[in-house]
This record gives structure tokens, sequence and C-alpha cells, in this order.
């Protein structure tokens, strides 16, 4: 059974599709440029997808072209559209495509390349072992007493495995190089020939602290590839278990913010607060993360806990966080070491995307719940967050507590909602139809921003899945707010960030 592609691509020539890529994305109304990628077709030809979203219309573009047979190079986008400069570089690792022109094309996901190895799952280029060798260590920053600082991978605390080149002549931080390859896994491959109640397991895996955003986007995929529709209770308890991920997130950051200023007690606290969103969770649905709940056209159940129950316990945790919230944005030190820290400039976070926290505390304001609704977002009252255009970690923290505050106020209607259903539901999942060909893009607005999954399906069956993660598209910035900062501003500046390298290097 075929249906129409919900995504709709346009295919175009090569020279007409860069003309019309950088003409649809320039300018300040100009469409927002989501993600550039790659798909294999064959033993010979490459397919370039390019998903753009006008600022006037909830449906994204997307302009495809494709790279024939013994076509391995194309005019590069980033010297004139620099949000797709991360993109590119990955094509060329991953396709062994060269964008031409492009101002930096060293790796970013394969380091190197050996013919003679088996290549890794999704890739088609391999890579060998990186030996340490600090004489390999590109420099871009010199003068005298330059040095570099290799930050990571492997740092003290639970943290991910990612690599920074800190460039420094002692104490200023003029440049930061990122190597995130350590932590690639060729999640794309390993989608492929899945049924869609198995791809979903596949990406609540890929992000794990955006567990149910991968699965709602793979899930959206789906669904309009499929024309399946979602029943009202799912789309409720999909809602609930975003925002309960959501407050989850923002407290993490927190933590991880008091801990870098040495405020212990603070640490503490909202790592309890943490804890009890997570323990909430796992009351819910038998997970700590969220897993299993969404699943193609529903949920598997309702929650686990009555609404009353759930409504009580959501008021005296919301009472508790923002009392300690404010507390902690009213302790002068705490405020200096974030106030002017890792500034990302207006005009920088609207050419690029910016999305989630960082774009919005910049001013630039993209949520896929206000532009692109989906389930029950459609139907609640999200209500507007205050406006920030400072962009430093101040602005950064600012957003994250706005948005608890908006996820407590949603997660309440939810609880009143699910009070007023009638009781003995079965209706939690509609038939996804099977067999089905088509091609759909779907999305959902994880903590960090928005997710994107670009599906295909055979009769069925998933043979491309390309995750874009917020995570991806924004750390890429994180070298662009270095400016007078110094290196005890660091781990400020990463927590404010509050990306996940899994979700970079899948």
């Amino acid at each position: 059974m075929t249906l129409p592609d919900a995504a709709a691509p346009t295919s175009l020539e090569m020279p007409h599709w860069r003309r019309q890529v950088l003409r649809r994305c320039a300018g300040e109304g100009g469409d927002r440029f989501a993600g550039l990628f790659g798909v294999a077709e064959g033993e010979e030809s490459i397919r370039l997808t390019a998903v753009l979203f006008p600022p006037d219309a909830e449906d994204p573009v997307l302009l495809e072209s494709v790279l024939g047979p013994g076509e391995r190079a194309y005019p590069a986008l980033s010297p004139e559209l620099p949000a797709a400069f991360w993109y590119e570089r990955v094509l060329h690792d991953l396709f062994g495509v060269r964008p031409l022109g492009h101002p930096r094309p060293d790796p970013l996901l394969l380091p190197l390349a050996d013919p003679g190895r088996a290549p890794l799952p999704g890739s088609a280029r391999t890579p060998v072992p990186v030996e340490p060798d600090e004489q390999a260590i590109p420099r871009a920053v010199t003068g005298h007493g330059v040095f570099t600082i290799p930050h990571g991978p492997v740092r003290s605390g639970v943290v991910e495995s990612v690599e920074y080149l800190v460039e420094t002549p002692g104490e200023d931080i003029p440049r930061v190089q990122i190597r995130v390859f350590h932590k690639h896994r060729g999640v794309s491959k390993r989608f492929e020939q899945l049924a869609p109640d198995d791809g979903v397991l596949m990406a609540e895996r890929v992000e794990g602290i955006a567990s149910v955003a991968h699965a709602l986007a793979f899930c959206h995929a789906v669904e309009r590839c499929t024309g399946a529709s979602v029943p009202w209770p799912a789309q409720l308890v999909r809602v609930l278990h975003a925002e309960l991920e959501r407050v989850a997130n923002h407290l993490d950051v927190m933590v991880k913010l008091t801990d870098a200023a040495g405020l212990a007690v603070a640490t503490a606290r909202f790592g309890l607060h943490k804890e009890r969103v997570l323990r909430l969770t796992g009351r819910l649905c038998g997970s700590r993360f969220g897993r299993g709940v969404v699943v193609p056209g529903g949920v598997r159940a309702l929650p686990a806990l009555r609404p009353a129950e759930l409504h009580e316990e959501l008021g005296l945790l919301e009472a508790a966080v923002a009392s300690d919230w404010r507390a902690a944005m009213a302790t002068p030190s705490f405020l200096d070491r974030l106030r002017t820290t890792g500034p990302l400039a207006p005009v920088l976070a609207r050419a690029h995307g910016a999305l989630g926290p960082i774009g919005k505390a910049s001013g630039c304001a993209p949520d896929a719940r206000y532009e692109r609704p989906y389930d029950a977002y459609t139907a609640l009252g999200l209500g507007p967050l205050p406006e920030h255009a400072v962009g430093d970690a101040q602005a950064r923290t600012q957003v994250r507590g706005s948005e608890i505050s908006q996820s407590f106020h949603l997660l309440h209607q939810i609880t009143e909602e699910l009070r007023g259903l009638p009781g003995g539901i079965d209706g939690l999942r509609s038939e996804v139809p099977n067999g089905v060909t088509g091609q759909a893009l779907g999305w959902a607005e994880a903590p960090q921003g928005e997710v994107l999954y670009l599906l295909r399906l055979e009769e069925g069956r998933v043979t491309r899945c390309v995750p874009r993660s917020a995570s991806f598209h924004n750390l890429v910035l994180f070298h662009e707010v270095f400016a007078g900062d110094i290196l005890t501003d660091f781990p400020f500046i990463e927590a404010s960030f509050g990306l996940s390298i899994a979700g970079v290097a899948v």
C-alpha cells in the first residue's frame, strides 16, 4: 500500500537546489534552516534533503537533490548559510560527499578512515583508533604563550564523552574546538528494516534524557506517513510525559549550575526535586525516563496514578521547586557567575535558527508546541513566555525557570482533563496501517529544543530514518559564546547550554 508522501519533497537539479535553499533562507523573514541530511540510494547515488520551515506555514519544505554515480561533490552552502556548517561535515564523514568551498571540512563524527577495516553501522567511511598524540592537536590561535588544553573526552563526574580543545594564553578563552566522535553509534543504520513498533524503542535510546521527545517525533513521522490518528486520551498522556521530561531536564541543568557555583545546599535541593520528578514518572508508567509510553498511533496505557493523586503530588512538587528556584535566582554569588557569561548574540541566534532555551534566551524562539502544535498541545493553553534578548547564561536559566512554571500549568490542565474522562477507556491507540510505503517528517519539542525525524517506509518497514536532535543543531554555537570569558566560566557555559552529546554524535 502506497500513500502520498506527507513530507512532499521537491526534487531539483543541484545548481537550482542550492540557489533555492539559499534564496529561501535569505534575509530577516526567510525560512528557518532546520537541517541537511544525506541518504544513500543503492550503491552509487546520494540524495541530499534540506529541511526548511517557512515563518508563515506549519508544514515544512523539503528540497531534494541527487548526486548521481561518480558525483561526490557540490558547492557548499556553509559560506553563505553558516547554519549548514556541521551538517555538511557530517555528509563528508558518512558519505564521502565533498562540500566544495566549505570553510573547515575536517572530520566531525569519524575522525579518520582506513579502507582496510570493516565499516561502522550506518557509516560509509571507516574510523581507525585515534592514538593520543599531543603534537597532532590542531591549533588555530597563535601567539606568545598560547597553548591548548584538551578537556575530555574523559572528565571528572558523570558526564558524556566529548573533547573540548581549549586554546588559551592562560585565562581567556579565545577559541574552543569540539570533538564529538567518541559517541558516534551509527544510529540511522540501526533503524533500517525495523517495524515501526520496534523503531520507537530505538528512538527512545537516541538521546536518553529526551526519550519521550524522540519517541514522539518518530511516531509523528510514522503517523503522518500512514495517515493514523491519535485518540484524545492518548494525546493527553503524551503531553503529560513530555512535560515531566522537560521539568526533569531543566532541574538537571540547575543542579549542574549550582554545583559549579559551589552551592552545596542548592545542588542537593535541586537534585532532590529532579529525583522526585523521575520517581513520579516511574510510578506513572514503570520507567523513570518515560520509555514504553508512546507508540505509533497512541500510548500503551493511562497513567498508573489516579488524576486526583497526581494533581496533589504535582502541587507539592511545584511549590517546592518554585521556592528553591526563587532562592537560587536571588543569590548574588550565583547570579554573578551567570550574568554576562557566555552571551549568544541575537543576530547570530536568528541566523542559525538556535533552538530551545538557547534560542529563546537570545530572542530567537522557535517552539514546535506553538508553531506546529501536535497531540494535546493543539487544545491546551500554553501561554506566552517572557521575552529575553541578552543571551547569557542567566537568560538561559531564566528561560528554563519560566518553562518549568509553564510545564506545571500544562500538567495541571492535563490532570483535570484526565479526571473528566469516562472510566474503562480502551481507545488509547488507533490502528496503524501495515505495509505502507511513503516518506514523512516528524517533530517534537524536547527540553533542548526541536527534534526532527526524517522517515522513509517501504512496505511497512523502515528503510531510512535520520534523527536530528536540538543538541546537534545547537552545539556548534558553543564556540561562539566565549566573549571575554575565562576558564572558570567554562562549566557555567556548558551547563547553561544543557545539551546531550549522545544526541549530537548519533
